[in-house]
């Protein structure tokens, strides 16, 4: 039911640079779509990243600034980086000046800082979404003049005020969210390929590709291949395709399925018996929908290594395994064929995880906009 005295109502989303930040911010806006009577929303985002494309593709307006990451390294880089990011204050409080919003939703990435600051200092409320379960120092400067603060874990008190937290978790795609309603199993297996009586294991590379993990299927497959009853869903990312085509010829390909990318990724969560993934936030949260029994491998290449702290508060709710990115070449498909082998491990890591998946969370994250918008 939309909310009545709440017309045309105009909102800034601010953020994204990849699919994790992206794919939310649109989850939100469709479902202030739902709870709003005509609502205005631009999003303001960063030049040649993801959300320039996906965003007009949803059918939202979005404006770029000319913002970017500051380099780990010293560099003469980051001198660009500093001017780009003056320029992108300027031109945020500009947006800000002509479009007038009534509220300001920052999801994360490189065009949320610079947004979030300027809406805060012109005195318009401001709604934070932090996605990980350790908040970056940009999230925590930016939540100071926050009004609202949407988590996705428990425990968030010790980087936010209190009173301002609302625990919210991360949105997900419809059909992860729904996973299980709109098809079976066999569905599943049908679109891969797979013989019925076979254990999936999935393996997860990232959509660019994941050296680590595709390293450490290689040094793993011919343990696979032994296993007369094991099938392998091997997503390895554009980047790696030909050099794992190519690794993979002559071997037992029926139980190879090789993708760069896979477009029904409810499809493979479906199918899948075990599930090998890195532990970005949104990659979590899909994972608690589907309910299946999970081996992190944290990137260490994430700012302030969030991975592995997201990886472990699964850990530490029984809710996955973890293994240390340096270790995973020679351990994880051993692991991954031994868990597949256990299925009182996994009836107890599906178990727990579930319990961690949060229903609804673009819903609730709108309604405390909403909420917002009431003053």
């Amino acid at each position: 039911m939309k909310v009545k005295h709440q017309e045309h109502k105009r909102i800034i989303i601010s953020g994204g640079g990849t699919g994790g930040h992206v794919f939310p911010a649109i989850a939100i806006a469709d479902a202030l779509c739902s709870e709003l009577e005509d609502p205005r929303i631009l999003f303001v985002g960063a030049m040649g990243r993801m959300e320039m494309e996906k965003v007009p593709q949803a059918g939202y307006e979005i404006i770029g600034l000319p913002v970017e990451g500051f380099r780990r390294k010293l560099s003469l880089d980051n001198i660009r980086v500093v001017i780009r990011l003056i320029t992108s204050l300027r031109m945020a409080g500009r947006v800000i000046r002509e479009f007038k919003p009534d509220a300001v939703v920052g999801v994360g990435g490189y065009a949320s800082g610079p947004v979030l600051r300027k809406a805060a200092g012109m005195g318009i409320p401001t709604l934070l979404q932090e996605q990980n379960s350790y908040a970056g120092i940009t999230n925590r400067l930016l939540a100071k003049k926050a009004r609202k603060i949407c988590v996705a874990y428990e425990g968030m008190e010790k980087y936010f005020p209190h009173g301002k937290i609302v625990l919210a978790g991360n949105p997900v795609r419809r059909e992860i969210r729904e996973l299980g309603q709109a098809g079976d199993n066999a569905t599943a297996r049908k679109a891969f390929q797979l013989d019925s009586g076979s254990r999936v294991l999935l393996v997860l590379g990232g959509s660019l590709g994941a050296r680590t993990i595709n390293e450490a299927v290689r040094h793993g497959l011919d343990l696979i291949l032994r296993q007369p009853d094991i099938s392998l869903i091997w997503q390895c990312g554009k980047s790696y395709y030909n050099e794992a085509r190519e690794f993979i010829a002559g071997r037992s390909a029926e139980r190879i399925i090789l993708r760069d990318f896979i477009s029904r990724m409810d499809l493979a969560y479906l199918v899948a018996d075990a599930i090998v993934s890195r532990a970005g936030a949104i990659t979590i949260s899909e994972l608690c929908h589907a309910a299946k029994p999970v081996i992190l491998v944290p990137s260490p290449n994430v700012a302030e290594d969030h991975q592995t702290k997201n990886a472990q508060h699964l850990v530490k709710h029984s809710a996955a395994l973890y293994i240390p990115d340096n270790e995973a070449v020679g351990s994880m498909i051993k692991q991954a064929v031994e868990l597949l082998g256990n299925e009182d491990q996994r009836r107890e890591l599906s178990g727990n995880i579930a319990k961690l998946a949060l229903p609804d969370s673009a819903g609730v994250i709108a309604r405390e906009i909403v909420s917002m918008l009431k003053g």
